[in-house]
């Protein structure tokens, strides 16, 4: 289908323009934009344009439920743009995330900066994280990174959980697990065909996501037979592309887990039976299963979505070759000991080796020598660390981050950082320990009172953090412009080498540092060395 380009109106003698949608009529409105379904109209900010809820694909209901997203028929008249969608089935989480079961749920959202520019404007797509069974589009504003980076940014929401990334024998083998990935690709083709009607340059777009978000776009990068020519770069927060995953044989077990307690356990109509029960019925049994495992619905390996492991992806070069950002916080996983200290699961000098033990198995006595109590501030920080450097089990660590620049950087550009602000606004309540630079701590710096609910009640940053937050937005957006990141005032940031200089984020000193020893990781790669090896 024929792009629809941006309009230029001229400034004087000049050629400079303003890089704003295409109006849908004669009298000039930049809110209406004629997409290839049809008519939006959004909302003039000021700042920006915001078009929300646009669907990008059909609802997934019915026979679309566990099937690939198919396009939404056009509509009629106007649409309007000035609301976000409904977000895709879930449970509430961590008191933040609120519930819903609205399956029709397929939205994206358009912040356009009204920025004059001489030429069309990059695009940075942004996909949410939650552990794969949470999340929505509608946590995020966007205004900061499109109006101070001059970079039209989009989001979308994607199918969840049991709906989204569930295997089960009776589903279609070549896609299975990996629809809420197929909705990804969906929204990222819509991009591809309507984003020139918004002033956007559809050959120069960033896929970007933190944690689950993150994770979604390395699945991306390991798919070039589905994915490859809908992005040019990529930035990835707080996920290891190298995590190893569940083969799609493991990932079966759990939906028939599922399954059972909806009351569908025959085989040959199982799909059927999954299909006629509600959207909460199945939510609620994919959480029961799920516990407090974050990585049961995880996408699978071994289908079209996801070939190869990425260990395997990556050190073979057989993944989609475009520059990365890479990296994520200091203290990631101290914020699900913050967790289960809320559910009332205390870390003590007692139960701290039997902490260790459950991740770590007979490798606890060299943990624990590696690590011993004396040098941590508290039984809580210290398992949080410990697991921040590395476990085996889940791609939040820092080690799995230095081993996926390190396979990824034989082939691409890959700029490394490590977000390190112990000062940062907090995402939960206290725990009653050091949380330090947690997972989705460096979110408000580059989303303005980001606070993991819909009220984006977030608190405003200090200062320091201020000028922090200001050099992240430079450098993401200038990466998404240029595929280079520069911000001004600050350091200029050096692709990859080794994990002996990587990028610090820290309130008031953004430096280079030895992230590989502070982390432990050459200990690591002698316990796991079929994860750190290579």
């Amino acid at each position: 289908m024929t792009f629809l380009f941006a309009l230029t109106i001229a400034l004087g003698a000049s050629n400079v323009s303003l890089a704003l949608p295409n109006p849908a009529n004669g009298i000039g409105d930049s809110t209406v934009v004629i997409t290839d379904k049809g008519a939006v109209r959004g909302i003039d900010t000021g700042n920006a344009l915001e078009f929300k809820g646009i669907p990008y694909a059909a609802a997934p209901v019915g026979d679309l439920r566990w099937a690939l997203p198919e396009e939404r028929r056009p509509w009629h008249g106007t649409l309007d743009a000035t609301r976000f969608g409904s977000g895709c089935p879930q449970v509430a989480r961590y008191n933040l995330t609120e519930a819903g079961y609205d399956e029709d749920c397929l939205f994206l959202n358009v912040t356009v900066p009204k920025t004059a520019v001489p030429q069309k404007l990059a695009v940075l797509v942004w996909i949410y994280g939650g552990a794969f069974v949470g999340g929505s589009s509608s946590l995020y504003p966007l205004d900061a990174l499109a109006t101070k980076g001059h970079v039209i940014v989009v989001t979308m929401n994607y199918r969840l959980g049991a709906l989204g990334f569930m295997a089960h024998p009776a589903f279609n083998r070549a896609s299975d697990g990996g629809y809420g990935l197929a909705d990804q690709r969906a929204a990222l083709s819509w991009v591809q065909r309507n984003i020139a009607a918004f002033g956007g340059n559809p050959h120069n777009v960033t896929i970007a996501g933190e944690s689950a978000g993150a994770a979604s776009v390395c699945m991306q990068i390991l798919a070039p037979g589905e994915a490859k020519g809908l992005f040019e770069k990529a930035i990835i927060q707080s996920a290891g592309c190298v995590q190893h995953l569940r083969t799609l044989a493991q990932s079966d077990l759990i939906g028939l887990k599922v399954a059972a307690i909806v009351g569908c356990t025959d085989r040959a109509s199982s799909l059927r039976c999954m299909r006629g029960k509600s959207v909460k019925a199945l939510v609620d049994a994919a959480a029961k299963v799920a516990g407090s495992d974050v990585m049961t619905f995880a996408p699978s390996v071994g289908t079209k979505a996801i070939p190869l492991q990425g260990t395997e992806a990556m050190s073979s070069g057989r993944f989609i070759k475009v520059p990365m950002i890479n990296g994520g916080d200091q203290n990631e996983l101290r914020l699900y000991v913050a967790y289960a200290a809320m559910a009332g699961k205390h870390v003590t000098a007692g139960n701290y080796p039997a902490g260790l033990r459950a991740v770590y198995g007979d490798n606890t006595p060299l943990v624990l020598d590696e690590y011993p109590l004396g040098h941590f501030s508290s039984p809580p920080s210290a398992l949080g660390s410990v697991m921040s450097d590395f476990r085996p089990d889940n791609g939040l660590n820092n080690c799995l981050f230095l081993q996926t620049a390190k396979l990824a950087s034989r082939y691409v550009t890959v700029f490394e950082y490590e977000f390190a602000d112990a000062n940062a606004p907090p995402v939960t309540a206290d725990p009653g320990f050091e949380m330090g630079a947690v997972h989705s701590s460096e979110l408000p710096y580059l989303f303005p009172h980001f606070s993991n609910t819909s009220k984006i009640d977030g608190p405003a940053l200090t200062p320091g953090a201020q000028v922090l937050s200001d050099a992240m937005i430079d450098y993401w957006t200038a990466f998404a412009r240029t595929g280079v990141p520069e911000a001004s005032g600050q350091i200029a940031w050096t692709p990859y080498q080794t994990g002996a200089r990587i990028l610090r984020l820290d309130q008031g000193s953004i430096h280079y540092f030895d992230a590989g020893t502070a982390h432990h990781c050459a200990f690591w790669k002698k316990l796991y060395p079929g994860l750190l090896a290579n």
